[in-house]
Parts: C-alpha cells; sequence; structure tokens
C-alpha cells in the first residue's frame, strides 16, 4: 500500500450528560466540524448503571443530519413522526436520514446484568440534501455481513464495502464506511481508503498502534494529561484516532488485541450552522427550523 496516512491527532472522549440526563462518553462534537468533516459528533453510551441511561432521550427533533445508532448490549426502544415504532437490539443499526425534519424519541433499557451500551455518530448532509423527505432504515444484526480474515481479524460492515463484500446501508451522499473490527492479539490490519476521505478509529476494547506509530509523543493528544510521563504506545478504550489524508490505514493489536470502529466518509466543505440537533448552513436557516417548531410547521413530511 502506497501513501498510508499517518495520526492526526488522538482524542480522549469525556463524560457528558445528555437527553433526560444520560450519562455518556463525547468522543467528539460541536467544537471540531471542520476536523471530522462530514461527521458531525460521536457518544460512546456504554453504561452498566440503569439510573444513568433509563431516563433516556424523549421526543426531540432533528434537521439537516443522519444519525446512526448501533447498540451492543441491552435494547433501545424508537419511535418517529414517521410512524416507525421497534426496539434496537444488540447487533442492530439504526440509521435515521432526518433531511427537512423528524421527531423522535430513544429509550435505553438494560440487558440481564442491567447494562446498556452503544454508539450513536452523527453525519451531516449537504445544502443539497439538508431538505430531503427524512427516511427511516432499521438493520438487523443479521443483516450486517461478518467479513474473517486469513490472520483472525473479524469485520463487521455496517456501510460501505471490504474484500468485496458490502454492508446492508447504501446510497449515501457522503460514501461513507462503517466498520466495526476485532484483532487478535499482536496482529495487525490493513485497509484501503479513498483519498481525500475523513477517516477516525475509535477503540472499543483491547488496545492497538495506528498507522505504524508508536510513540505517543509524535502526534497531538486532547484529553489526555500532559504531565503523564508514562504516555504508552497502545491507545485503549475510548480514545479515538483521527488520521491524515492518504490511502490507506493500517492497525496493530496489543496482548489482549482490539476492537475500534474505523469511520470514514467524503466531507462535504460547507459551512456548518449548529444549534442542539438541528444542522444546517446558515443562522437564517436556524431561525426558520426553530420557529417552525415553535409554529407546529416542522414537520414537512408523514408517512
Amino acid at each position: 500500500m502506497n501513501n498510508n496516512r499517518k495520526i492526526r491527532k488522538v482524542f480522549k472522549s469525556k463524560p457528558t450528560l445528555e437527553g433526560a440526563g444520560v450519562h455518556l462518553k463525547r468522543a467528539f462534537g460541536f467544537s471540531q466540524p471542520k476536523q471530522f468533516d462530514p461527521f458531525l459528533l460521536l457518544d460512546d453510551f456504554r453504561n452498566d448503571r440503569p439510573v444513568d441511561f433509563l431516563a433516556g432521550f424523549p421526543w426531540h427533533p432533528h434537521r439537516g443530519i443522519e444519525t446512526i445508532t448501533y447498540v451492543l448490549r441491552g435494547t433501545v426502544e424508537h419511535g418517529d413522526s414517521l410512524g416507525n415504532r421497534g426496539v434496537i437490539a444488540p447487533g442492530d443499526v439504526q440509521w435515521m436520514t432526518a433531511g427537512s425534519g423528524i421527531i423522535h424519541q430513544e429509550m435505553p433499557k438494560g440487558d440481564e446484568l442491567g447494562a446498556n451500551s452503544g454508539f450513536q455518530l452523527w453525519a451531516n448532509l449537504p445544502h443539497s440534501h439538508k431538505m430531503m423527505d427524512p427516511r427511516y432504515r432499521g438493520v438487523l444484526s443479521g443483516e450486517i455481513p461478518l467479513v474473517e480474515r486469513e490472520n483472525g481479524a473479524q469485520i463487521r460492515i455496517v456501510a460501505g464495502s471490504i474484500d468485496g463484500v458490502e454492508g446492508p446501508v447504501q446510497d449515501i451522499i457522503t460514501d461513507p464506511q462503517y466498520l466495526d473490527i476485532s484483532l487478535l492479539p499482536q496482529t495487525s490490519f490493513q485497509l484501503d481508503i479513498p483519498a481525500g476521505h475523513t477517516a477516525f478509529a475509535y477503540v472499543i476494547g483491547g488496545a492497538a498502534t495506528f498507522c505504524q506509530e508508536d510513540d505517543p509523543y509524535e502526534y497531538e493528544m486532547e484529553g489526555a494529561n500532559w504531565f503523564d510521563l508514562e504516555r504508552k504506545p497502545y491507545l485503549n478504550s475510548e480514545s479515538l484516532v483521527l488520521f491524515t489524508d492518504g490511502e490507506a490505514i493500517s492497525a496493530t493489536a496489543g496482548a489482549e488485541g482490539a476492537r475500534f470502529l474505523l469511520i470514514s466518509g467524503q466531507p462535504i466543505g460547507e459551512q456548518v450552522a449548529w444549534y442542539g440537533p438541528i444542522v444546517m448552513n446558515t443562522q437564517e436557516e436556524l431561525r426558520t427550523a426553530f420557529q417552525e417548531l415553535q409554529d407546529g410547521t416542522f414537520i414537512k413530511y408523514k408517512s
């Protein structure tokens, strides 16, 4: 592989409260839209205390974005203004395109041990698609293909393709790739990613090094303790790696193996006007959206 990507920056996810009082970790969001374009936010809602998540995310609006929810443990009950109702179970994905506007709720429930875990990614829509009809795609765990390589690497493909196998979510304007990758101890992984696409990895288990960069002082870290002289080469759970441009990325697992989400997409390159759950291109468009919420004219489409 030529022109391999390097590590641009490493982020440590930060505790935050969202919804009606859900405790989660935010890997990135709000202050970094240009760095992660076309992605806006990634939340890690892994939690084993029901009191910290059962209040959930009651009815709220979205416009101008897509929300992608991936559940690992427990369930998430959902409903929306399109009339969709259901449960996102372990291994399932909900890919919701808000477009011109949708109102929905997401209510997490614990498993038999009281744990609930998963991730929500927000992806921006270009101006040409901000006011498209909203749509909902529920992807069951069994619909997500699993590719296994000779060295034992396992890759679940939500969107995009790998080794000639395509994921179930297709026809997305920013050409995203969403992979859940598990590596055996001390094994490596390489993947071509289109040059020009934004790409990042979020470690959710074990530890790994990326792009053959095993000196943690070679790249900038946000959220780490700058006075910690014991910075280690392996990046562990809740570390997010943003890559430079290039044609490929690589990763090597530590002694306990590694699991990470690998996400990439084509940047939009447009102005971002963002307030809460609504992302438009201008402040005037934001004002219009919130005025329509007050006036009861926010929803443009109903199935």
